[in-house]
């Protein structure tokens, strides 16, 4: 069973030039797809006089969700030898735009797909790979006097909270890791005082 995947630490950049263009390469960490529009949108702001912003994303633990846009450029000459680097570096939760801006020279087909590619290794080679733990989220209830044990399940089995509200019970947003779920939740059932909300 697939335990854990790589991704990128933190946002990173590279720059390829070809006869004139310059291929500008921004490499992100994302996890949900609702961060993706934003991103580029931002992005295309701030290279305004740009001719393209072309990308791919890869998310997914086992980087089943992913798309690519050429942004008018021919097609498949950018968005897929983006995403094939994203491959190469065999990353996931990760979006890779290359911006690119036109030196006066046509660079024909095979010259585009070089030009991305190098962008995106570019960045990708600048990048800190980590390894993470697939998790589950498991929303947790339960009473103020629980919090102890539910501190205590969490240790025992790797897992950590990511949010927490205090209100007439307590309420934990936990991330499991995929390895200890079924042990944490057999663990977590065999209380009758904390509650299961949600499993993700």
């Amino acid at each position: 069973m697939q335990s854990s995947y790589k991704t990128i630490a933190q946002p990173c950049e590279g720059l390829f030039k070809e006869k004139g263009s310059k291929f500008f390469a921004f490499a992100y960490p994302v996890a949900h797809v609702a961060e993706i529009k934003p991103i580029i949108e931002n992005l295309r702001k701030k290279h305004h006089p740009a001719r393209h912003v072309c990308w791919a994303y890869k998310l997914g633990y086992d980087g089943s969700e992913y798309r690519t846009n050429d942004d008018g450029e021919p097609s498949n000459t950018a968005g897929k030898p983006i995403l094939g680097q994203i491959d190469s570096f065999e990353l996931t939760n990760v979006l890779v735009c290359v911006v690119r801006y036109f030196g006066g020279t046509l660079l024909g087909v095979g010259g585009l797909i070089q030009a991305y590619k190098e962008a995106t290794r570019e960045a990708l080679a600048a990048a800190e790979i980590v390894e993470k733990p697939i998790e589950y989220i498991v929303t947790l209830r339960f009473d103020y006097a629980m919090q102890t044990t539910v501190n205590q399940l969490l240790k025992q089995h790797g897992a950590h909270v990511v949010s927490q509200k205090f209100e007439i019970e307590c309420e934990f947003l936990c991330a499991v890791p995929v390895l200890q779920k079924e042990l944490f939740l057999q663990a977590v059932s065999q209380n009758a005082d904390i509650s299961i909300l949600t499993i993700e």
